[in-house]
């Protein structure tokens, strides 16, 4: 998908965080300046192994099938993947803890970002 001025974008980094308190300070800055907020979404991991564990070939497999088809229960996803129903409760479980799918009221899960970026 293309990216746009009104896109929901996220970018995933890897790196110490340092880099996370350097944003904030950042953002503090400015906010102290009354300069307006620029609005950043970061998902950052301390290194590329963590990254992985977290983003696994499986889980990116998910977001995709996600983004392509829209809202899905868990087991609809899971008829869809061929996978287990219990593996991709636990992958979904941790997708929404790290704020990239998310769950609706009908109890579908879909992706929350247009666009995402990685910045390694």
């Amino acid at each position: 998908m293309t990216s746009s001025a009104t896109s929901k974008q996220l970018e995933i980094r890897v790196g110490p965080a340092a880099d996370a308190l350097d944003r904030f300070e950042a953002a503090w800055n400015r906010a102290a300046e009354g300069r307006p907020a620029r609005p950043l979404e970061i998902l950052s991991f301390a290194d590329l192994p963590l990254l992985l564990k977290n983003l696994s070939p499986a889980r990116w497999e998910l977001l995709a099938r996600l983004r392509k088809e829209g809202p899905l229960s868990i087991y609809q996803l899971a008829k869809r993947l061929g996978r287990d129903y219990k593996n991709v409760h636990t992958d979904v479980a941790r997708l929404a803890e790290l704020g990239l799918v998310a769950k609706g009221a009908d109890a579908k899960m879909s992706v929350s970002w247009d666009v995402v970026r990685g910045q390694f």
